[in-house]
């Protein structure tokens, strides 16, 4: 079937979680049907990226949303009760090029990531599935406990207009999908059941295990301007690797992703590197002796997990990351939730080498076994053919 795909960014790089998913998406689906992608931006040079999905799209068309309009329509949404980030991700412009893009293909499906784009697809009569991703409502609420105090009724405000949006978009499109059973369960929407769980998975062609020295004792990657990673950032630096040093001196520790927030910048010291942007993040787990996602806010399946443990680097996280993965603690991943917890677990792992290696080994075969992206995105394209099969 003809599918148009409608994105709130362009998904090149992968350097964000909604990006990483969707690109795979748009990669494993054009296996299965042909794409016409629709994406925003705030970016004028977008040829690399355009390069990069046109061997997966029959046509592609990306929306350039300046500062100025952005600013006018948070303002609006503001006025109007509808979630901020609508207005960050919304323009006249961009709702008339996406009319005129389903004129020109007649797509059989439209296919929305994210309900921050779900006013632009409002009008539109065709079959239609939003994928919420995770419950962002919830997501909101646990970000403004870790937030500045002057920040906290900002957030306060987007938690409640999420909370209604949620549950008024839901009755917008056909079919609904979430990324964990978590984050399904979290969500305010009456008939939450009918959500459909797609997973993420792990482009195990490129993540898999590399030899070589492992420099780096410990290491934790993602997005660092991420407020959720930030938080960890701080937990792990100021709380967790004071404890590890008490028992193990000179541990050296690798903050490696891209947009390092001032907080995350200020944590770089002689034994802490913060990388910014990498090249290729496999060095950054290869080189490396432990993962640790020490986080305490946020919601959703993280992909950082995913990829170690793909790469067969023993991991450590938290009850609340854990619980959207699914690993077993003392098996294929431990699991801690105090600064103490994590430290103890740490030094079990730098200081006995046969252990880490199982666990690694034990991680690998888990992620292998239960994360695909070509599994679920099969899935997902059942579902969406299911309700275009349904239609006259």
């Amino acid at each position: 079937m003809k599918l148009l795909i409608l994105l709130s960014r362009v998904p090149w790089p992968v350097e964000k979680g909604d990006k990483l998913r969707a690109f795979h998406q748009v990669r494993c689906l054009s296996e299965l049907h042909e794409i016409h992608l629709f994406a925003l931006t705030n970016r004028k040079n977008t040829h690399i990226a355009k390069e990069k999905l046109s061997k997966y799209c029959k046509s592609i068309t990306i929306v350039r949303i300046s500062i100025v309009t952005k600013i006018w329509y948070v303002f609006l949404a503001l006025l109007t009760g509808k979630p901020l980030q609508n207005g960050l991700f919304y323009s006249r412009k961009a709702k008339k090029r996406l009319a005129t893009l389903v004129e020109q293909v007649q797509p059989d499906h439209l296919y929305c990531q994210l309900i921050r784009v779900a006013d632009l697809a409002k009008t539109l009569s065709i079959p239609c599935t939003i994928d919420y991703q995770d419950a962002m409502s919830t997501n909101m609420l646990r970000r403004k406990k870790a937030s500045p105090l002057l920040m906290k009724p900002v957030m306060d405000m987007e938690y409640r207009r999420l909370v209604n949006y949620e549950q008024k978009v839901y009755h917008q499109f056909d079919h609904h999908t979430i990324i964990s059973l978590p984050d399904k369960n979290l969500m305010p929407c009456r008939l939450k059941d009918s959500i459909h769980l797609i997973p993420n998975g792990v482009d195990y062609t490129y993540f898999s295990p590399m030899e070589g020295p492992k420099e780096v004792d410990i290491v934790f990657t993602g997005n660092m301007g991420y407020p959720p990673n930030i938080d960890a950032c701080e937990f792990l630096i100021q709380e967790i690797i004071p404890l590890v040093k008490q028992r193990i001196e000179g541990v050296n520790v690798m903050l490696a992703g891209a947009n390092p927030h001032p907080r995350v910048q200020r944590l770089a010291s002689p034994t802490v590197e913060v990388t910014g942007w990498v090249d290729d993040i496999r060095d950054c787990y290869a080189r490396s002796r432990v993962f640790v996602a020490p986080m305490r806010i946020g919601t959703g399946l993280q992909n950082k997990l995913l990829e170690a443990m793909a790469m067969q680097i023993p991991c450590i996280t938290t009850p609340l990351a854990n619980s959207a993965l699914g690993g077993t603690h003392g098996e294929n991943i431990l699991v801690g939730e105090t600064a103490q917890e994590i430290a103890d677990q740490l030094v079990m792992l730098l200081s006995h080498k046969e252990k880490a290696t199982a666990m690694g080994r034990a991680g690998h075969q888990f992620v292998r076994q239960h994360f695909s992206w070509e599994e679920s995105s099969k899935q997902l394209s059942r579902i969406m053919s299911s309700t275009t099969q349904q239609k006259p």
